[in-house]
């Protein structure tokens, strides 16, 4: 279970804050929890208070933005056709949908294939739980994604070897996209096809009007981290996982 703890500042130092996490550990235990879960950001003084108090830290994701406006396709034109050499094509959702036609309704099961494979393969603390392929079906229309923002790279037989999802626009930030799910397939791994598709979903996005992307990753995910730092993303700081075992007391 999760638990949230918010104080005003002029009772940050004091008792009270120490009791209302020791409330909201007593109604966890009520309900049957063993453990309790929190998410803070590393700056945030929750995040010493409760690691000064037996919290353990249990997973850490870094947040990135990126100013497409600032990317240089150039520099990395010749690793993009070594990429895409062996036949791959990288393609948005929205060019593989025929017109009038729903995107999710385009080869659902290999593109739901697809996403359970590099959801499991997510570098994390915790394995990521993947929706089965009929609640996948129905939530990801609801979420308003825009097909052009949907890279999907396709091997030479067909397959769905890899996806960049920069689709989900951020209201309360005009212009800027959140940069969701980017992996490929482990067999087609080592051959850049991951630059590829960030650098397509960039071109859309640009082309779309948007300036920035967001991103978080796992500080585990060391390739993809690797490629966000040569296109130019910003780590802001970090979103940490703290846990405690809720029985006994502070």
């Amino acid at each position: 279970l999760d638990l949230t703890v918010t104080l005003h500042p002029e009772y940050r130092r004091s008792a009270l804050a120490d009791a209302l996490v020791e409330y909201g550990l007593d109604v966890l235990r009520a309900a049957g929890a063993r453990v309790a879960v929190t998410r803070l950001r590393e700056d945030w003084w929750e995040t010493g208070h409760l690691l000064r108090r037996g919290w353990a830290e249990h997973d850490r994701m870094w947040s990135s933005v990126l100013d497409l406006r600032t990317v240089d396709f150039a520099a990395f034109a010749d690793e993009e056709a070594r990429a895409l050499a062996s036949g791959v094509r990288v393609v948005s959702l929205a060019d593989l949908t025929a017109p009038g036609a729903d995107p999710w309704d385009t080869q659902p099961r290999e593109h739901y294939d697809l996403i359970r494979a590099l959801l499991t393969d997510v570098p994390s603390a915790t394995p990521v739980q993947v929706w089965p392929f009929e609640v996948w079906r129905m939530r990801m229309p609801q979420r308003e994604l825009d097909p052009r923002g949907l890279m999907i790279a396709i091997a030479p037989d067909g397959a769905w070897v890899g996806t960049s999802q920069l689709a989900q626009t951020l209201p309360a930030q005009p212009g800027h996209l959140h940069n969701g799910l980017t992996g490929v397939r482990r067999e087609w791994r080592g051959h850049g096809l991951g630059l590829a598709l960030k650098l397509a979903a960039a071109r859309a996005a640009l082309a779309r009007g948007f300036t920035h992307s967001h991103t978080g990753n796992h500080t585990g995910n060391a390739p993809m981290l690797a490629i966000n730092d040569r296109l130019g993303f910003t780590r802001e700081a970090a979103m940490v996982t703290l846990k405690r075992a809720v029985e006994g007391g502070q």
